[in-house]
């Protein structure tokens, strides 16, 4: 990151110029902080698990927490905060219909009977930390990553494609964490979902609603899958799921017209797959 200022990059975009590979080790370090904090913490805690509010804390918060002022002190480093935190580049109005349906599966998918009973500082620390999650993840990727790849003078449609792919390929570091094989399907379906937040960024002209939803998400598959002991079925669960084949067939469909007029150039790879 000790690379001389440009003032005005043909990109437009000001502030340091950041190599690939310079960003490949920005993204390990906020792994390392993520993997390693965690298990030190949760490891002093002794928590190993997120069923407690303690264990929440220790083993999501405090890590997390951690990744986010790591990634913000990265953008304050770079001189980033305007093409990190505002986007420039509008899609065409329909694509609200992405974080619409979004948010739709956020309030089906929500567990809230079982939530109730956890109590509200349980409530208060999970929705902290997946907040956490959001605006760590969607400013190093979405943020960081995004600007990267539009400075060294990519078309939008390989912004998409490529910022998406490498949020995925990030989480195959879960096979070495107890993921397992399921890793490789967990990167895939996560490299689907970092384009639907790309375009929330995009029509939304800033990082901090795809942010936001992006932590109220993971709120949400948490409350109705692993985070709850012995909880009766919910059927809400599997609207999150279903979110994304209903998000993915509308883009394939409208994908020519994501894209404004004036950057119909873009058109045509606007869609990353």
């Amino acid at each position: 990151m000790n690379t001389p200022k440009h003032e005005v990059p043909s990109s437009g975009i000001t502030g340091r110029r950041l190599s690939y590979l310079a960003f490949a080790v920005i993204v390990v370090a906020y792994l390392a902080i993520i993997k390693i904090s965690g298990l030190l913490s949760g490891g002093w805690a002794d928590e190993d698990d997120t069923l407690t509010t303690r264990g929440v804390v220790f083993t999501m918060l405090i890590p997390l927490g951690l990744s986010v002022i790591f990634t913000y002190g990265v953008i304050a480093a770079l001189g980033w905060w305007r093409p990190v935190t505002k986007d420039d580049r509008p899609v065409n109005r329909w694509v609200w219909v992405v974080p619409a349906i979004l948010l739709g599966a956020i309030l089906l998918g929500i567990n809230y009977s079982a939530l109730s009973e956890k109590g509200w500082l349980f409530i208060v620390c999970l929705l902290i930390a997946t907040q956490f999650v959001g605006w760590g993840e969607e400013g190093m990727f979405r943020g960081i990553g995004v600007t990267v790849l539009r400075q060294h003078g990519l078309r939008e449609g390989q912004v998409a494609l490529w910022s998406s792919l490498i949020f995925g390929v990030v989480h195959l570091s879960n096979a070495f964490t107890g993921g397992g094989s399921g890793a490789i399907a967990q990167a895939a379906i996560v490299s689907v979902a970092g384009y639907f937040f790309y375009l929330t960024r995009r029509v939304s002209g800033s990082n901090a609603l795809n942010s936001v939803m992006h932590g109220l998400f993971d709120f949400s598959l948490l409350s109705g899958t692993v985070i709850l002991l012995d909880q009766q079925a919910y059927l809400g669960t599997f609207a999150p799921i279903l979110a994304y084949p209903i998000l993915a067939i509308i883009l394939l469909l409208k994908r020519r017209s994501i894209e404004p007029a004036d950057r119909a150039d873009d058109a045509a790879v606007s869609t990353p797959a």
